[in-house]
């Protein structure tokens, strides 16, 4: 092991930064002359080698084939680290104005030509810089390297605490220089509108625009974001922004042979709307495992109104959402135990036939009415309030499995949305066919250059390399962690598993440590939180009925006695501060309720203990009725594993089976992901090959 002092540095000497050009140093008489260039610091002059702070080096998930290629591009990042803190001294002697003279002389340089990998160094010093003068957050080095690795197209796994929105900034801004934009791209409209008003002022400080693409936006306000030099919004936006410029283009007769297409200018500037998108040149895609992994298997898309009467399959939806109640598992339908796919048996269409039916639902074909039916079964069964969806102002709100948060503006596709609607007896909207369509994969690799940032991408790090061929790069924290793994308990069922949680809660309150307890749903977080409630304690509830109170309920998580519990949404786009207190006794506890299907959303729930060094643990709580059981091993399996668990006898081996059931999940959503993906591709080709556009000449 080596010694603590060697841990935290990574020792070499500083290379010399690139200098201005003669232009450049033309310029600088026009305003107060700035400090001279820093130059190679000798031994002599610098006292001994400059010293990175990071206790250990980058590794590479998944990258290069080639040996050896991965550690040569890492040591270059660790030059141009250090080639940036070379710049540091001489950023701190200038005055603002003489700043935004630095930044403005980088735009002119790289729009002459200098490659944009020559001028990191000091962009990213004058970043930093600002990022100290304006917020008083200076990057550490850590950051510095992250943003060296986003830039050269990685994506950086960098732990919960150690400031991916302050890492952002550098990446963005090098990329702005061109003119042609750069995008952030993150989960919701509440992190985009946050991230991008917390870290206006360093752009300001540099006289660079910010702009937020935000769902409300009418169309001249989108335009007015995306000339902006650096842009905010959420994937779903740029998404739908790329596929409404789409059909505005072919609309207006337009060609389309990229993005912008290349037929008149003049029919641009002389009438009509123009595009609110002005070019793909680099996404930098923020929990880059959520969006592009997670949400990849929902395309986006925009509806057409279908062919079929609507009062026909208005009336249809709720047929069969009132009679879907009353058929039998097994006797009228059966389940297909990895697509959850509901068919109707002979008996169960006979039961069909024999229902009443209106005037109205009788234009329906019968076999219509058999997937209607089989639907309404699904919705019943699989899709409950509070849990995979709220309703809100009287329309179902899908609630993001993997976030946590409303995923307003998202529809479930082939008529389940309506199904939900019927069965909670609000009003039911008639279902769209297609007018565009786009996939995650294909929005995000339409971009020149494409690099993400999340606290959990090893796991995936595979796979994001073969979609989207983004080496994944895990970042060193700036401090050594400190947070410890108690062993995991298994109870019999959820009731058992509630009644430990909270006497663990109660013995880790008394002592004063904060304790964040993570639920799958929205319900189950109530019902814990009403279980410590009669346990005379006070318990705060952060799910997605509490978007608006998000940030004053975090910001209260560290604090000394404080109990949160809360549903995944607090595993990203947050970040909680201990109180000084805290970190005597302990720091913070995390408990995880359940597994997730997918262990990244576990690991992403984690990071919230033991942040930037701070002390913390964390425990995992598991019971035999646990869904993930079910979802992985297959109905029959679990049920076995159910009836073991009620018999008696130690539960703790079992652990290792929600381990496997996890993994089996995890498996099969990935050939989900390579499905659509494949389809996607092969459609694609077809469509070109006929001379249609791949976005616009869909069929469901």
């Amino acid at each position: 092991m080596p010694d603590s002092h060697n841990l935290r540095t990574v020792s070499e000497q500083n290379p010399r930064p690139v200098c201005g050009t003669n232009n450049e140093q033309s310029m600088s008489s026009l305003i107060d002359p700035a400090p001279d260039k820093p130059t190679l610091p000798g031994s002599a002059q610098s006292g001994g080698d400059r010293k990175l702070h990071l206790p250990s080096r980058p590794h590479v998930s998944s990258g290069w084939s080639l040996p050896g290629v991965a550690q040569f591009k890492i040591n270059q990042w660790l030059d141009q680290t250090r080639a940036v803190n070379a710049w540091e001294n001489h950023r701190r002697e200038l005055t603002e104005p003489q700043l935004r003279k630095e930044a403005l002389s980088l735009v002119y340089r790289s729009k002459s030509g200098e490659v944009l990998a020559t001028l990191l160094p000091e962009i990213y010093s004058l970043i930093r810089e600002a990022g100290r003068r304006a917020l008083n957050m200076r990057h550490y080095d850590a950051q510095i390297l992250g943003g060296i690795c986003l830039f050269h197209g990685c994506i950086a796994e960098m732990q919960t605490g150690e400031g991916k929105t302050l890492t952002a900034t550098l990446p963005l801004a090098l990329h702005s220089l061109l003119g042609k934009g750069a995008h952030l791209a993150t989960v919701n409209d509440y992190l985009a509108e946050r991230d991008a008003d917390w870290m206006r002022p360093i752009y300001d400080l540099l006289g660079m625009r910010v702009g937020t693409v935000l769902t409300q936006l009418d169309q001249d306000q989108r335009r007015k974001a995306y000339a902006a030099d650096i842009t905010y919004g959420t994937a779903k936006e740029f998404g739908f922004d790329f596929l409404r410029d789409r059909l505005l283009m072919r609309a207006q007769g337009r060609a389309i042979d990229d993005f912008l297409g290349s037929g008149s200018q003049e029919r641009w500037t002389s009438a009509g709307e123009q595009p609110v998108q002005r070019g793909m040149h680099f996404c930098l895609v923020d929990e880059a495992d959520s969006i592009l992994i997670d949400e990849a298997r929902t395309p986006l898309i925009i509806g057409s109104l279908g062919d079929e009467s609507r009062e026909v399959v208005i009336s249809t939806f709720k047929w069969a959402s009132e009679h879907a109640p009353s058929f039998i598992l097994k006797e009228h339908f059966t389940i297909e135990e990895d697509t959850r796919k509901i068919e109707l048996t002979s008996k169960g269409r006979q039961f069909v036939r024999s229902i009443p039916r209106s005037e109205e639902i009788r234009l329906a074909a019968l076999v219509d009415l058999y997937e209607y039916v089989e639907r309404g079964i699904k919705v019943h069964r699989d899709f409950h309030l509070e849990r995979q969806y709220v309703v809100v102002d009287g329309e179902i709100v899908i609630v993001d499995e993997f976030t946590g948060r409303l995923a307003e503006g998202r529809k479930w596709r082939d008529g389940i949305h309506q199904a939900i609607e019927a069965k909670e007896k609000i009003e039911v909207t008639v279902p769209t066919g297609q007018a565009a369509r786009i996939t995650v994969q294909d929005l995000f690799l339409r971009y020149r250059y494409l690099a993400g940032m999340t606290g959990t991408a090893a796991t995936s790090a595979s796979e994001l390399r073969r979609i989207y061929k983004t080496p994944v790069v895990q970042v060193p924290t700036n401090r050594p962690p400190k947070r410890e793994r108690l062993p995991d308990i298994v109870c019999r069922d959820m009731t058992e598993k509630f009644q430990t949680i909270v006497q663990e809660v109660l013995k880790v309150h008394e002592q004063g440590r904060p304790v964040l307890i993570g639920t799958r749903s929205i319900d189950k977080s109530a019902i814990l939180a009403d279980m410590l409630r009669k346990a005379n304690v006070q318990v705060q509830v952060l799910n997605a009925h509490e978007i608006e109170r998000e940030a004053e309920i975090v910001s209260n998580a560290g604090r000394y006695g404080q109990i949160t519990v809360a549903t995944n949404m607090a595993g990203r786009g947050t970040d909680i501060k201990l109180e000084n207190d805290v970190r005597e006794i302990g720091g913070m506890m995390v408990i995880c309720t359940e597994l997730h299907d997918a262990a990244r959303i576990d690991r992403q729930l984690i990071g919230r203990c033991g942040r930037q060094g701070d002390p913390g643990t964390y425990r995992q709580y598991l019971s035999m009725d646990d869904d993930i059981l079910r979802n992985g091993l297959g109905t029959k399996p679990a049920e076995k594993l159910k009836s073991k668990g009620m018999s008696g006898g130690s539960l703790s081996r079992q652990a290792a089976q929600f381990k496997a059931a996890q993994r089996k999940v995890e498996r099969k959503h990935f050939r989900d992901r390579m499905a659509l993906l494949h389809h996607e591709k092969e459609r694609t080709k077809i469509q070109r090959e006929m001379g249609q556009d791949p976005y616009l000449d869909t069929a469901e």
